[in-house]
């Protein structure tokens, strides 16, 4: 029997569901998390042959005590992962360390984390990269937003999500981050790409090869709804495109991808610029894990299938043993608890219920990018969905 440690299987919420499909395709599935374990779920529990509790899941030593359980207990652990973009250092320095052959090691951390070092592997298949520079003096900053014209973002070479990122559109901007900027941490500067953000969400097998492909779409920036506190909206394609397609698996070779499931961010832009002209697909930043939240459940709400089984299907027997049925588009709306919207939730429920597949409260470690009260549901046509976000986003004039 092959084992399985799974990093913080508690969170996000549903990813017990991960768990739940390794369990019944024979693993013998180890938790390590900073949950205790009579406050785990009981979906989770029993998706669990044993979990091992920390009192942090930042404390190193603990969680390296706790795989060290596991090995003396088990034997040799053939599988180590938490799909999570928070601790994909962490897996990979536990993998090094106890010689974990599967998934990336710190020696990969640099190409997959640092979005500077990103850039390289997007230019050797030909995917246009934004114009940047390393935030080192502001007199170079500046040399560098007059370069490229403002505005410019800002934002940690290797970080997670939108958090610490900014929007620099003017001098004073310029000045304001400089005095606000955390010095510990390491920015890139990047030119302004006036775009729409399109993913490839697959996953890859053994071979480097996908085993099912979709993606979404994100007509708001995210860096402005975490940082103005906006609705959020972005829902899967019905059909992936083309050029997205080729630009996904193109990056899965030249990344080296193997036996994951990924989430690859691309800029559609929608206006003609120095980096492309308008309709192009170019390079934005690699996620080497699910697309973050509920993406995945909205993934089958849209495929009418399981992408949990068929990640853990990959895992056990390297292809998936199930199929997709229809296609269709899949929403979702995050509001906020602070604006005041035209429909009510009733009003919402009357008219889309028959659509609707969750409707759920946001984890506040989730609010800031996605809102505080989220709305997923399914249309055949893009139409539907359109109608769906004018009515759902239409605000109370003041």
């Amino acid at each position: 029997m092959k084992n399985f440690i799974f990093i913080s299987p508690n969170f996000p919420t549903n990813y017990w569901k991960f768990c739940r499909e390794l369990k019944n395709n024979g693993l013998n599935v180890l938790g390590i998390g900073d949950q205790p374990y009579d406050e785990l779920t009981y979906d989770l529990k029993n998706s669990l042959n044993e979990y091992y509790k920390v009192s942090s899941l930042e404390n190193e030593d603990e969680v390296y005590r706790a795989v060290a359980f596991f090995i003396h207990k088990y034997g040799r652990i053939d599988w180590l992962e938490s799909n999570n973009e928070y601790w994909l250092e962490r897996d990979a320095a536990l993998r090094t360390d106890y010689n974990i052959p599967s998934g990336f090691h710190t020696s990969d951390m640099e190409r997959i984390k640092f979005k500077s070092k990103m850039k390289e592997y997007y230019t050797r298949i030909g995917l246009p990269v934004a114009r940047y520079h390393m935030v080192d003096t502001i007199k170079k900053c500046f040399a560098f937003a007059n370069e490229v014209g403002y505005p410019v973002v800002v934002k940690p070479d290797n970080g997670v999500g939108a958090s610490d990122t900014y929007k620099l559109s003017s001098e004073e901007d310029m000045y304001e981050f400089f005095n606000k900027k955390n010095p510990k941490v390491s920015y890139i500067m990047e030119e302004f790409i006036t775009a729409e953000i399109n993913s490839y969400d697959a996953i890859i097998d053994e071979n480097g090869e996908p085993i099912f492909e979709t993606g979404n779409v994100t007509p708001f920036s995210i860096m402005d709804i975490v940082n103005t506190s906006g609705d959020c909206a972005y829902y899967i394609v019905k059909d992936l495109a083309d050029d997205v397609r080729k630009a996904g698996r193109d990056t899965v070779k030249s990344f080296g991808v193997k036996n994951r499931f990924v989430h690859f961010e691309f800029f559609r832009l929608t206006a003609d610029q120095p980096i492309g002209k308008k309709g192009d697909v170019v390079a934005l930043e690699v996620n080497m894990r699910p697309c973050g939240g509920f993406t995945p459940d909205m993934i089958n709400f849209a495929r009418n299938t399981d992408v949990y089984k068929m990640w853990a299907d990959m895992i056990a027997f390297g292809h998936s043993t199930i199929s997709e049925g229809r296609h269709a588009y899949c929403a979702f709306a995050g509001l906020r608890d602070n604006q005041e919207y035209v429909m009510s939730h009733e009003d919402i429920m009357n008219k889309y219920g028959a659509c609707m597949k969750m409707v759920e409260r946001i984890p506040d470690a989730l609010s800031g990018a996605m809102g505080n009260q989220m709305y997923v549901a399914v249309f055949d046509t893009d139409d539907e969905m359109n109608c769906f976000y004018q009515d759902i986003f239409q605000h109370k004039e003041v």
